[in-house]
């Protein structure tokens, strides 16, 4: 019988143990409904911070507003880690239909266009309907025109229909340039209907000079469509003046919850800091800075230390090319990251939780979903999500992570826009997240089991 009982005794502590965890859970995702800190957190940093350009002052202006609330907030070990960039910034921009259908067209300058000469050009329209169709025409069809390329991007749930087309904004001005266009207009990555561009990165082959590029507003991109049908030539004048300042620096904020027991082992949760120019960043990416430092003060304050350290990262640069994320894997390579996760999908509520773990994590993973299911959200068994995209460059290296996906229906009526305001976010979506976020990240930072290692590769 003793032989038995000692053994059942283990399964009754270790049970207990497991049950007190995901009790704690539950009071943490509980208590986080009711509270109101990351509404507090995003409207203080798009009141009194606004836009914020990465490597401008208003960046920089963003990290002290950081380093200031997580200390206040009593974080430990706060601090800001920078790094240099090539910066740019936003000039005159302004284009218009010339000829026998003269009108203006809304546009935006996308990150890292060229300039125009001061007083503009003006060419000849010629249209592609997708990234693909620019790449398989002749140069002779492009030299010395504006190459106008479109796409049918559509609303969806997950944002995966932004994933596909994205190469039109990433890839088609610089494919136009390397075919002798003077510019490249595109439509609009986004889902509404009003005249607000939406801007965003696009990037240039090596050492290939900018050409101006910018993105027209989804009506304007249609107009522009029923002007080409009429079966006559259109012609543009575009005037666009941006500028890349020269270095600057921009720098990733932390903060930590020193672990318990186990401090050297790092569950790493955050968003972006950084915006782009036009709205305030309200969505992109205010609420996720604000979502998981809410929710990571919520743990703080049930007095109840985590075994794992968490660290609260909020990365700079991301608009422009990921540069905080891939800085911040490059700095912490030796770390002993458990896991790391990622808000930046806007405000909206998680619907779905998913993950890429080793398959000895799994459990885990179940009891985390078990525990997220009263907020409404469903569990994603596929094991296949790398998660947001500044921890891109820590799931290249094996770092497992955590993808609480939230409902991005409507998030590309906003992304990039002026519309990226305050007034957008629901406070009850906000508090959704943070209480997914608190329960999800008590549980891994409490555990000693290991969410990894897990292969390295493509997505």
């Amino acid at each position: 019988m003793r032989l038995i009982a000692l053994p059942l005794l283990a399964l009754v502590l270790i049970g207990a143990k497991a049950d007190d965890g995901v009790a704690t859970a539950e009071r943490l995702r509980d208590a986080a409904l009711a509270d109101n800190q990351a509404w507090e957190l995003v409207e203080s940093l798009t009141t009194e911070v606004g836009p914020r350009l990465a490597g401008t002052d208003k960046e920089a202006q963003a990290r002290a507003w950081a380093v200031a609330k997580l200390k206040a907030l009593g974080f430990q070990n706060v601090h800001v880690e920078p790094f240099d960039l090539p910066v740019w910034v936003r000039g005159d921009e302004r284009a218009s239909v010339v000829g026998e259908h003269a009108q203006p067209l809304a546009i935006s300058a996308l990150g890292r266009s060229g300039a125009t000469p001061a007083a503009g050009i003006e060419a000849e329209i010629v249209h592609f309907a997708s990234t693909e169709a620019l790449e398989a025409a002749p140069a002779e069809a492009v030299r010395g025109k504006i190459a106008f390329v479109t796409h049918a991007m559509r609303r969806t749930q997950d944002g995966s229909s932004y994933g596909y087309f994205g190469s039109v904004r990433r890839s088609a001005p610089s494919i136009g340039a390397s075919k002798g266009a003077v510019a490249v207009l595109i439509r609009s990555l986004g889902t509404d209907y009003h005249r607000n561009p939406h801007t965003g990165g696009t990037s240039w082959a090596e050492g290939q000079a900018p050409i101006p590029a910018a993105a027209l507003s989804l009506p304007d991109s249609d107009q522009l469509e029923r002007l080409l049908k009429l079966g006559k030539p259109v012609r543009v004048k575009l005037v666009m003046t941006p500028r890349f300042t020269g270095p600057g620096t921009s720098g990733n904020v932390i903060g930590e919850i020193v672990g318990r027991e186990a401090p050297d082992e790092v569950v790493v949760i955050g968003g972006h800091l950084d915006s782009w120019d036009l709205g305030t960043g309200a969505i992109d990416d205010g609420a996720g800075v604000a979502i998981t430092t809410a929710a990571a003060k919520v743990i703080m304050e049930s007095k109840q230390r985590p075994r794992r350290t968490i660290r609260v990262v909020l990365w700079g640069a991301e608009e422009v090319g990921l540069v905080g994320g891939a800085a911040y894997a490059e700095a912490h390579a030796r770390d002993k990251t458990i896991m790391a996760a990622e808000s930046d999908f806007g405000a909206g509520r998680i619907w779905k939780f998913g993950y890429r773990v080793a398959e000895t994590a799994k459990p885990l993973m179940t009891t985390i979903a078990r525990v997220l299911s009263p907020l409404g959200i469903t569990h994603d068994t596929t094991n296949s999500n790398r998660g947001g995209p500044d921890i891109g460059a820590l799931a290249a290296i094996g770092v497992p992570t955590l993808a609480p996906e939230q409902d991005g229906s409507d998030y590309f009526d906003l992304h990039h826009t002026p519309d990226d305001t305050l007034d957008k976010i629901d406070p009850k979506a906000l508090d959704q997240n943070v209480a997914a976020y608190a329960a999800m990240t008590w549980l891994v930072a409490d555990s000693d089991v290991a969410l990894g290692p897990v292969a390295t590769g493509a997505r």
